[in-house]
């Protein structure tokens, strides 16, 4: 008799707790008013007490309990020297690249065994985009597996545009890419192609120019590195998860 008069009497406590457990709902109303009713992706509490994570597409905002501010920057944890809202970034972004599927994308990978993947935002007419790709062995022989995305910096429409859709379009799109970056025309070509949803893809994901470097972390490295530089730093990328 006495045990269960005790056990009551601890559940009498342990209810209240349960309830204050319970996650709080951050007040969207205003938020989504001044978005336009759009309504995010999701909404995850933060490290901070009282903050909330709101991701609209890539966009992450932070949002206060009672809905009434919400600001847009890095949020930093000095204790771990730590940039959060870089790591939230860079996972989304690895994500979406993942769900592109590499059959979606043109690959150039070394004879033996990959050490690395990278996955590169590139222009057909950008110069830089040029030099990386003519020293495509350089990368390979590293180890190092490259996945291209199209990303013409002109615009759907555009010239290049078209030479990337002509590259995707060919038999040999490898061989197309190549002596596409090397100046050389290549026959006009159209089809069924993913060209339009990855510059749209890039755009979202924040490549203002090429190549645009996706490490295996989602970091993103802008502009052309070369390939000595390139292993090290997906080295310690690799380090760092």
């Amino acid at each position: 008799m006495m045990r269960n008069v005790l056990l009551a009497f601890i559940a009498m406590f342990l209810v209240p707790v349960a309830l204050a457990a319970d996650p709080v709902e951050p007040n969207l109303t205003k938020l989504q008013k001044a978005i336009g009713d759009v309504v995010p992706d999701s909404v995850s509490p933060t490290a901070v007490p009282g903050i909330y994570e709101v991701l609209i597409g890539s966009q992450i905002l932070y949002l206060s309990e009672d809905g009434g501010f919400v600001f847009q920057g890095e949020l930093i944890d000095l204790g771990n020297q730590a940039n959060l809202t870089a790591d939230r970034r860079n996972g989304l972004r690895a994500k979406a690249i993942d769900a592109v599927g590499e059959d979606n994308m043109v690959i150039f990978a070394p004879d033996g065994k990959s050490q690395h993947t990278v996955s590169i935002f590139t222009d057909i007419d950008c110069g830089y985009c040029r030099q990386l790709h003519r020293q495509i062995a350089d990368y390979t022989e590293r180890g190092i597996t490259v996945r291209y995305l199209m990303f013409p910096r002109a615009g759907v429409d555009s010239e290049s545009y078209k030479k990337a859709v002509s590259v995707w379009c060919s038999e040999n799109r490898k061989d197309a890419m190549t002596r596409a970056k090397a100046g050389e025309e290549i026959e006009p070509k159209s089809c069924d192609n993913p060209v339009e949803q990855q510059f749209a893809l890039g755009s979202d994901l924040g490549v203002r120019g090429t190549p645009s470097i996706i490490l295996e972390s989602g970091e993103m490295v802008p502009g052309y590195v070369p390939a000595d530089r390139l292993a090290q730093l997906l080295n310690e990328d690799g380090n760092n998860n």
